[in-house]
C-alpha cells in the first residue's frame, strides 16, 4: 500500500457534447451539433489521454432526450483511436440482462487491451414504458437486484479460467473445454446457466464504478465499487462522506486503498479570476429560467414559477427525501443546500446550473490546483471526476495549466506506468473466483 506521500492523484473527464453547465450548447465557443459526431469526441479523449487522465466516462439512460450515442458503440471507436486513456461506461442494472451487459462490457475490454470501467447504476429514471414492465421498481428493490445483478456479470466473467484459449495449432486444441464452466446460479431475481460465449477480460474484471451517495447507495459502493462518482458541495460534506465510505469497508474485508472516491469537479478557468467570472456570467445569461424554474419545481415538489428570483427560497412543502425514488442523494444534496445557505431563487439556479449539483469552480488554474491539492491531501477525495463547463476549450485549459502544475507538486503522474485502467487507478487485477461458488 502507497504511503500518502507516495498516493497519486486519480483523474477522470466526464465526457459531454457542449460542456456540462446547462446553457452551455448555447455559449458561442460550444458546439452542440457535434452531440453525435464520433470526430468531436475522440477529439476530447486524445485532449485527456494528452494530459495522463486516467478514463473518461460517458454517462447514459434511457430518459426520451438524453441525445447521447449509445456507450458501448461509441467507446469501443474511443478504444481504436486512443492508447492508453481508460473508457468508463454507464450501463443500468433494471433495465438490462447480465449476460449481455458481461458480454458486451468483455468485449470493451478486449478491443482497448484492459481499458474498460463499468459505471453501474441502477436506473434512476421511469423507464418501465420502453421495456414491457408494468412500474418502475422502488430505490430498495433496485439495489437489491443490482447486487445480484453485478455478482452473476462477475461470475460470467470467470466462467472462462485465465488461460482457457489455447489456440494451439499443433495440438489442434483452441480453447481447452476443460476450463470452460457454468456458472449455475439460481437466484432470487435471476437464473443464469452460463458460460460467457467470450474468454475473460484482459483486466479480470473490468473496473466497478458506483455512482450512488444514498444510504443504500454507499453500502453498495463500499461492498462492490472500485471508484465512486460522487456530488459534495463542500470541503467539509467531502471529508465526511470520503470517511464514511471508506470506513464501511473493513466490514467487508476490503483496505481504504481498494475503493478511489472521485467527487465531480466542474470548473471554468482563465489566466486571471476576472475572466472566469466574466465567462461564469456569460453562461448565467444564457439560462432559459422559465424552464428551470419548472424542472425545479417539478423536483422539489413546489411550485416556484411565482416565486420572486431575489427571495430566499422556502422548502415547505417540498419532497422528503424519502418520497424520491430516484437519485435520492443528488435530492438530500439540493435540500442541505437551501437550508445551509438559505439562497434565492437566482442563487439556487446558479449553484446548480454549473454541474447539476456538482462542486463548481471559477477562477484560476493555480487557484484551482491550491483546492484540489488541499481537497486530496485532507481526507475529502481521491481525485475527481473532472466536468468542464464549456467543451472543448475547458478540458484543453485544464490538461495545459493545471496538469503542469499538479505535476510540480509531484501530485500527479509524468507518464503512463501501466497499459490498464486497473494499472492507472493503482488496483489489483482480481484473481478468477470461481471456485469459490462451487
Amino acid at each position: 500500500m502507497k504511503s500518502q506521500s507516495e498516493r497519486k492523484l486519480n483523474l477522470n473527464a466526464f465526457l459531454a457534447a457542449s460542456g456540462h453547465h446547462q446553457a452551455s450548447w448555447r455559449h458561442p465557443d460550444a458546439h452542440p451539433e457535434k452531440g453525435l459526431d464520433i470526430k468531436h469526441y475522440l477529439k476530447l479523449a486524445r485532449i485527456a489521454e494528452r494530459g495522463l487522465l486516467d478514463s473518461v466516462f460517458l454517462a447514459d439512460g434511457y430518459w426520451a432526450n438524453a441525445g447521447t450515442l449509445e456507450p458501448f458503440t461509441m467507446l469501443s471507436a474511443l478504444a481504436a483511436g486512443t492508447k492508453h486513456i481508460g473508457l468508463i461506461a454507464t450501463v443500468e442494472t433494471t433495465y438490462n440482462e447480465p449476460f449481455h451487459v458481461a458480454r458486451k462490457f468483455a468485449s470493451l475490454d478486449h478491443i482497448s487491451k484492459g481499458r474498460a470501467g463499468w459505471n453501474i447504476v441502477t436506473g434512476a429514471g421511469p423507464a418501465s414504458e420502453q421495456f414491457s414492465r408494468e412500474r418502475h421498481p422502488e430505490h430498495h428493490e433496485r439495489y437489491a437486484s443490482a447486487e445480484e445483478f453485478v455478482e452473476i456479470v462477475k461470475r460470467l466473467w470467470d466462467s472462462w479460467e485465465d488461460d482457457a484459449v489455447r489456440n494451439d495449432k499443433h495440438g489442434g486444441v483452441r480453447i481447452d473445454e476443460s476450463k470452460v464452466h457454468t456458472i449455475d446460479y439460481v437466484g432470487q431475481r435471476y437464473t443464469v446457466k452460463g458460460p460467457l460465449n467470450i474468454a475473460r477480460p484482459p483486466q479480470g474484471y473490468p473496473v466497478l464504478v458506483q455512482a450512488g451517495s444514498s444510504e443504500t447507495g454507499k453500502e453498495f459502493a463500499a461492498k462492490v465499487a472500485e471508484a465512486i462518482f460522487t456530488a459534495q458541495q463542500t470541503y467539509e460534506e467531502a471529508q465526511a462522506f470520503y470517511q464514511d465510505v471508506k470506513g464501511r469497508l473493513a466490514k467487508y474485508g476490503r483496505v481504504p486503498g481498494q475503493l478511489k472516491i472521485l467527487p465531480g469537479l466542474s470548473p471554468i478557468l482563465a489566466d486571471t479570476e476576472a475572466e472566469a467570472r466574466d465567462i461564469e456570467q456569460e453562461l448565467f445569461d444564457l439560462i432559459d429560467l422559465d424552464r428551470t424554474i419548472d424542472q425545479l419545481s417539478s423536483r422539489l415538489g413546489i411550485d416556484l414559477t411565482g416565486h420572486p428570483l431575489d427571495q430566499p427560497v422556502s422548502l415547505e412543502g417540498a419532497l422528503t427525501t424519502g418520497q424520491v425514488n430516484g437519485m435520492k442523494s443528488r435530492h438530500q444534496l439540493i435540500l442541505d443546500l437551501v437550508e445551509r445557505e438559505r439562497p434565492t431563487l437566482r442563487q439556487l439556479i446558479h449553484r446548480l446550473a454549473g454541474a447539476r449539483g456538482h462542486f463548481t469552480f471559477t477562477g484560476t488554474p493555480l487557484q484551482l490546483a491550491d483546492l484540489i491539492e488541499r481537497w486530496f491531501r485532507n481526507g475529502a477525495a481521491d481525485g475527481f471526476n473532472v466536468m468542464p463547463q464549456l467543451y472543448p476549450g475547458g478540458l484543453e485549459r485544464f490538461v495545459d495549466k493545471v496538469i503542469p502544475e499538479l505535476q510540480n507538486r509531484g501530485l500527479f503522474r509524468t507518464a503512463y506506468e501501466g497499459t490498464t485502467l486497473r494499472d492507472h487507478l493503482g488496483l489489483a487485477r482480481p484473481e478468477n473466483t470461481r471456485h469459490v461458488h462451487k
